[in-house]
């Protein structure tokens, strides 16, 4: 059964409020390319060492958890499309537990931890960002494609040309090289763009592009129109690489990270302006929890605007709600002098409105 990001959320915050007497708390995570005959024979030899554990309230307490996920992973065949992470321990005498087998970003490396605290970070990855960007790398040779999503970058392909490097001849001879090459690399250029639109325009679209490459192809690709023009657009900046790797894909976002931080604070000021101009003009607008909570009622938000100060249940309400709507929910951060404004004259909550509400 698919996991809704308001109850995964709220199952997160499960997890991270308990708190064991020791290191009795167990995390495993599980790649979606790792066999679990390896996993069941980890929890095996972990459960034969636990045996080993002098505090027999600890040791007992560590072999129920190892017991109750041997239990669970015998519930699967194989590894999940998306991986899987199971979490068990005793905690105020309970033994709880917990998995999730259906998550929407993959899990991305192997995890077993034995602690005082569950380890959530797997399934962290897999809540929704706010901010979605287009990553594209190119050099004469090749070129790759992925995705960055909050802090998860993904790879989603790479392909080589066939462009030829440059001739030394001369005459007649360079001129017909020259022309080929030309050739090979439009057509180069026009494959790199239209995957790129098949990717970054189909959804779930992106915020942003970040072109990246050695400095004569990326240039060349960019002031050549190849991009749509939708794509081209949204372009937030051009950085020297020097290889069109998946590693390339990090390099890129490291080299973006200033520009990518300024785009999150753009998208947040566009929608406080937004609302401060439509209140001024008499538009369509609601503020106040009363209000605002009447607007969510009668499914008129369009885009909410919460306070960061609000309670974080309170927040997750909110966005569950705007969501289930179809609207978008939007955080505010106070440290801004418009944020805080926002905060203190409208109790931090706020919506700009599909219709308008009486």
């Amino acid at each position: 059964m698919q996991t809704t990001e308001y109850e995964l959320r709220d199952r997160i915050d499960q997890l991270t409020n308990y708190c064991g007497e020791g290191t009795e708390l167990i995390t495993v995570a599980v790649p979606p390319d790792k066999s679990l005959h390896a996993v069941r024979e980890r929890i095996d030899r972990e459960y034969a060492q636990a045996a080993n554990i002098k505090s027999d309230k600890t040791r007992t307490h560590v072999q129920d958890a190892l017991g109750r996920i041997r239990r669970l992973l015998q519930a699967y065949e194989e590894t999940p499309p998306s991986g899987l992470v199971i979490y068990a321990g005793v905690v105020d005498g309970e033994l709880h537990d917990a998995v999730f087998d259906d998550l929407d970003v993959p899990v991305d490396a192997s995890l077993y931890r034995c602690a005082a605290e569950f380890e959530t970070t797997p399934v962290e990855q897999a809540l929704s960002p706010s901010e979605v960007y287009g990553l594209v790398v190119l050099e004469r040779g090749r070129a790759a494609l992925g995705r960055l999503a909050g802090d998860h970058i993904v790879s989603i392909r790479t392909f080589e040309s066939q462009v030829m490097g440059k001739s030394r001849a001369g005459g007649q001879s360079a001129q017909r090289f020259e022309r080929e090459r030309d050739r090979q690399k439009h057509e180069f250029f026009e494959k790199v763009a239209d995957a790129a639109e098949q990717t970054f325009l189909d959804e779930p679209t992106v915020d942003g592009i970040l072109l990246g490459g050695t400095t004569i192809t990326v240039d060349e690709f960019q002031q050549g129109d190849y991009l749509h023009h939708e794509l081209r657009n949204h372009i937030l900046g051009v950085y020297p690489i020097e290889y069109a790797t998946k590693q390339a894909l990090s390099q890129l976002v490291e080299r973006a990270e200033d520009v990518l931080s300024d785009a999150e604070r753009r998208r947040e000021r566009e929608a406080l302006d937004r609302f401060f101009t439509a209140l001024g003009q008499g538009e369509d607008v609601a503020y106040g929890a009363e209000e605002t909570r009447t607007a969510l009622d009668y499914g008129a938000v369009d885009v909410l605007m919460v306070s960061d100060a609000q309670p974080s249940a309170e927040i997750r309400e909110l966005e569950a709600a705007t969501t289930d709507q179809g609207g978008e929910c939007l955080v505010v951060s106070t440290d801004t002098d418009r944020g805080a404004q926002f905060d203190t004259a409208f109790g931090g909550l706020g919506a700009l409105l599909r219709f308008p509400i009486n």
